[in-house]
């Protein structure tokens, strides 16, 4: 079993095409059942998240494929991936 902080600071990559999305910066819990919803992410080259949600993007649990001990692969298609890094 992991905990939800283990996953800050792991480096995000596409399995789809090998982009490097980011490292996790949070996580967003669903309070009601203690589940976690997604891996917060902010978005690259726009002052790391601090300016607000707007400069972060948050990828879905579903998405997420392997939790490794220094990365989390993902599986997001091509169109998102180019969203999120516009």
């Amino acid at each position: 079993m992991r905990r939800a902080s283990s996953l800050k600071d792991k480096e995000v990559i596409n399995v789809s095409d090998g982009t490097r999305l980011g490292m996790v910066s949070d996580v967003e819990i669903n309070l009601n059942d203690g589940r976690i919803e997604g891996i917060v992410v902010p978005i690259q080259g726009k002052w790391f998240g601090l300016f607000g949600k707007d400069n972060e993007y948050i990828i879905p649990w579903e998405s997420i494929i392997k939790v490794g001990d220094e990365i989390i692969l993902v599986e997001m298609s091509e169109s998102i991936v180019k969203k999120f890094l516009e």
